[in-house]
């Protein structure tokens, strides 16, 4: 049985912005938080490409990242990922490339395939929709560009050509995980929101991982919603921040971050209520013993390497007191 001390441990941030708060203030919490989890033990510091959604300021996520890096020491910082379709591979290599030999080793490449946004504004991003870019072709285009420059080589990434910047998969379907199995890849499933196809997914990424130059074994990395606090009672009232966001993806209506209420009865449906829950059936929610003992159930049903958690309370001292929680359970 794997305990907590030999899993890793890691951040996914949203750049969240608070009701009543600015986006300076959600950078600037950001950072703070990123420094504590650096003192802290936490492996990485990812953040997530998402755009034209209230409530969420992590788009220039490449630029965020710097900001991060260059705040922190020895955190590995990186993305949750980047949206690769929306961008030409050769400008993530550029990018990436500068950000890896500014911070060298501390830097991750996190790859997705979803646009991180709504069909319209993915009009916006991507331009021309009449061919849908193979998200594999994309990701094999974009390692060569950090591969070391052929001298006939007619277009480079520089900087980009021989930096050392890890690759992983990112994604919440059975795609996703064939195709960092294939690719001989880490793989992080986004258990945070998407939890059904969890299980299977891991599943086929491991009976289908073939070995290659980057890994010689699978990784599994899986996404979490946790919210810990001192009580359960004041970690029930803490997570009604986190149920009425997904409320508000569910009612297409994205607004910043809400405070927590008492209950959340006067809020939604019966129904919403069941499809709420259901995106975070495997949220953790509870004090530190609640927390612990959920905590060990997940890794002993999953196995994962590595939990990459997301963590969103509406006042930022509530946050960093539950990542502070989970770092002491880490040492267990």
């Amino acid at each position: 049985m794997k305990t907590l001390s030999e899993t890793k441990y890691s951040i996914l941030d949203l750049a969240s912005i608070a009701q009543g708060k600015s986006v300076a203030d959600s950078f600037h919490n950001s950072l703070d938080l990123a420094r504590h989890a650096e003192k802290w033990g936490f492996t990485r510091y990812w953040l997530a490409e998402h755009h034209n959604l209230e409530g969420i300021a992590s788009s220039a996520t490449s630029v965020l990242i710097g900001y991060i890096a260059g705040g922190t020491s020895s955190i590995r910082v990186g993305s949750g990922g980047i949206m690769l379709p929306n961008h030409a591979p050769l400008v993530i290599a550029e990018q990436f490339g500068t950000l890896g030999t500014l911070y060298p080793g501390r830097i991750d490449l996190g790859l997705g395939r979803a646009p991180g946004t709504d069909g319209l504004t993915m009009r916006a991003l991507r331009r021309d929709l009449r061919r849908e870019p193979d998200f594999g072709e994309l990701v094999l285009e974009l390692q060569g560009y950090f591969k070391e420059s052929a001298a006939d080589q007619k277009v480079r990434a520089i900087p980009g050509a021989g930096v050392n910047v890890p690759f992983w998969i990112l994604g919440s379907s059975l795609y996703s995980a064939q195709l960092a199995a294939y690719l001989g890849l880490p793989y992080s499933f986004a258990g945070h929101f998407a939890p059904d196809e969890m299980m299977e997914a891991i599943k086929i990424y491991r009976a289908g991982f073939q070995a290659s130059e980057h890994l010689k074994k699978p990784y599994v990395m899986l996404g979490i919603q946790i919210v810990a606090a001192d009580t359960d009672e004041q970690a029930q009232k803490l997570s009604t921040t986190v149920m009425r966001r997904f409320l508000g993806i569910i009612r297409n209506q994205r607004v910043n971050l809400e405070p927590p209420v008492d209950s959340m009865a006067a809020y939604w449906t019966v129904a919403e209520e069941q499809l709420v829950k259901s995106r975070l059936a495997t949220a953790i929610i509870g004090g530190p013993e609640t927390v612990k003992r959920k905590l060990q159930e997940f890794i002993n049903a999953t196995q994962a390497d590595e939990l990459m958690i997301v963590s969103d309370q509406y006042e930022h001292r509530d946050r960093l007191r539950s990542f502070e929680l989970i770092s002491q359970l880490m040492q267990n």
